[in-house]
């Protein structure tokens, strides 16, 4: 099988920490091997899954400026990553989704109740790695990340359907869904490894801003993206009633007219979704877009200056420029 160009580009970015990521990979692995076959095997499924790592990515990169006890970065790393994978069960499960970058979702194979379990069995797993790492800031900035996301998806989920929302509403949004656990990847690394204060602040808004980015490309993506490739069809947030960056553009350019709102009031009209989508993905929109997630990466760029350059800031540096160019 071809190795696609965004897996390239994600292997040259990660050259610094390619060992120390294998043994993330290899804990959750271990992970998974439990005294109890189908839990066992519902972890292997979901522990193995072909995503990017971009979390426990920056948690190792961002651990990469000072010496310290690799063990424990790592530790965090892992813990980071099996917070994103619970969050992506209950998503899924919220959400009713068959499917997560090709392979089957938990809650499809074995319905929610299942589901809802075994994502609250990683979230737990999480909080207990990250208790063994003894870090007391670290462990409390941890468990607030846990309630921005929980606050995230509350909010996303009370909005859907309100065309009455605002741009302020959306950015809320998506920090806390999204970029706050970027930020605490970037912030507990940093705090681990025993970086100065200045330098924990500098990667905490370094990974912020990133993540903020990833998300608006995200959105962008659900509009322009390949199906096949994204793992969902064009416009499925806005058929799902969740307003993005996009949309926000296109009803500040529309003059008045505004077939989102027409849409939320019929959303069962697939002629008015059609014609939402339609308007939303216009060129202009897309790059005024793209122009939002440039101008946060060029944010978190600036950071970074104040950082002694090296192979981990090179990297840093190149995640930036991925984030708004890839395709899924």
């Amino acid at each position: 099988m071809a190795v696609s160009p965004d897996r390239e580009t994600i292997g040259y970015i990660y050259a610094p920490i390619q060992e120390r990521l294998a043994r993330v990979e290899g804990r959750l692995r271990d992970m998974a091997n439990v005294n109890f076959p189908f839990l066992s095997d519902l972890l292997s499924h979901v522990y193995c899954s072909s995503g990017k790592r971009m979390r426990p990515a920056i948690t190792l990169l961002a651990s990469g400026f000072h010496s310290h006890d690799e063990l424990k970065s790592e530790i965090m790393a892992t813990a980071i990553e099996l917070l994103h994978i619970a969050t992506l069960i209950h998503d899924d499960t919220v959400d009713e989704s068959d499917f997560r970058r090709g392979r089957t979702t938990i809650s499809s194979m074995y319905g929610k109740d299942i589901a809802v379990l075994v994502g609250d069995y990683i979230f737990a797993s999480s909080a207990t790695l990250v208790c063994d790492i003894g870090h007391i800031g670290v462990i409390r900035k941890f468990s607030e990340t846990i309630m921005d996301l929980s606050n995230g998806e509350l909010r996303e989920r009370i909005s859907t359907y309100d065309p009455e929302q605002s741009l302020d509403d959306y950015y809320t949004r998506i920090y806390s869904k999204t970029a706050s656990l970027f930020a605490v990847s970037g912030e507990s690394a940093a705090t681990i490894s025993g970086a100065p204060d200045e330098h924990v602040a500098a990667l905490r808004e370094y990974s912020y801003e990133l993540g903020m980015a990833f998300q608006i490309v995200d959105d962008i993506l659900d509009f322009e993206g390949d199906p096949e490739e994204f793992g969902k069809p064009v416009g499925s947030d806005l058929a799902h009633g969740i307003m993005t960056l996009p949309t926000f553009i296109a009803l500040e350019r529309s003059n008045g007219s505004n077939p989102v709102k027409s849409f939320f009031e019929d959303r069962h009209n697939d002629k008015l979704l059609a014609e939402a989508v339609e308007m939303i993905r216009q060129p202009e929109i897309m790059s005024e877009a793209y122009s939002e997630a440039s101008r946060r990466c060029d944010i978190a760029h600036q950071a970074l200056k104040s950082i002694p350059r090296s192979p981990s800031r090179d990297s840093l540096e190149l995640l930036l420029d991925y984030v708004v160019r890839r395709r899924w």
